[in-house]
């Protein structure tokens, strides 16, 4: 018995939908999904089995222009994650076409990659498009690119992505599988639980403040009884999002936290007790201790 292992990072702009795309694949939600760009910040893996093949995916931050320190080093994390992978999976959206973004990405690839780095493209939302704008896309990018194979797929809905799947399973280097075949995420389940509740807070608030605050799991205890206590910290940047966060009457954290615990009971499949704080960090943003529980690397001067 031959077994392949590997790694796939899914590149593309912020909300092309690769979080849904690694979570369709992987069979279980392990990326946050949300309508809101940028909410992936560390490399979270989910690991997809394919026949004897073990897909391990790097779902990297979306590729943006960078303004700030977080931005800069979300892009860094993305290209590094896309480097270190075995395949690249390119997710171009059907409906938006070669945007100025994708046109970007497209032409920093042959930089930022070591040469040979094996490419794939898949088009995604295809049901979002007419039969031939979609054939006219697929020239346009493989006349922009000179991509290994080209998928049409709709992650949402489960579209092409069997194909792309027995593709990768069949393409990854034979090796030994580096994770047990029940492990869905290498992600400590820590940082899980603060992506989940993340999650939920930017859902629930509105455009900006999403970005300025984080979260983080400050204890994990296993109960005698099987079920966890998580003790959480929000951060934020300024006492007026503190308000925001907190809501009228602490109603805002109180619904963010019953929706946390409830998605963490049933991924855990145990009882959840879950403490959420919020706290006002000015800085937060230029710590380096934020950006290592994030996964990300932080450079003095950046």
């Amino acid at each position: 018995m031959t077994t392949r292992a590997g790694f796939v990072a899914l590149i593309g702009e912020p909300n092309a939908g690769k979080s849904t795309l690694m979570n369709r694949m992987v069979g279980a939600k392990v990326s946050i999904v949300t309508h809101k760009v940028q909410t992936t910040r560390a490399r979270i893996r989910g690991i997809a089995m394919e026949g004897e093949a073990q897909i391990v995916f790097v779902d990297t931050p979306g590729l943006f222009r960078p303004r700030r320190r977080l931005d800069r080093a979300m892009v860094k994390a993305a290209w590094g994650g896309a480097a270190d992978a075995d395949i690249v999976v390119l997710l171009i959206e059907a409906h938006r076409g070669l945007t100025e973004g994708a046109k970007a990405i497209i032409a920093r690839i042959a930089d930022e990659l070591p040469k040979g780095q094996r490419v794939a493209l898949a088009i995604n939302k295809i049901d979002r498009v007419k039969a031939e704008t979609l054939l006219a896309l697929t020239e346009e990018l493989n006349a922009a690119y000179p991509f290994e194979k080209t998928f049409l797929i709709s992650a949402e809905r489960g579209h092409g992505v069997e194909d792309l799947k027995k593709w990768l399973g069949e393409e990854l280097p034979e090796g030994q599988w580096f994770y047990p075949e029940d492990q869905i995420a290498d992600l400590p389940l820590r940082m899980i639980a603060a992506e989940v509740t993340r999650e939920k807070l930017t859902l629930r608030l509105h455009e900006e403040l999403p970005y300025q605050l984080t979260v983080e799991t400050e204890r994990w205890e296993e109960k005698k009884d099987g079920s966890a206590r998580i003790d959480q910290l929000v951060y934020v940047a300024r006492d007026g999002h503190k308000g925001i966060v907190l809501g009228h009457k602490g109603e805002t954290i109180k619904a963010v936290g019953q929706a946390a615990r409830a998605e963490l009971m049933e991924f855990l499949g145990r009882p959840v007790h879950l403490f959420i704080q919020v706290k006002v960090r000015p800085n937060w943003l230029e710590e380096k201790e934020r950006y290592s529980e994030m996964g990300l690397e932080f450079k003095d001067g950046d």
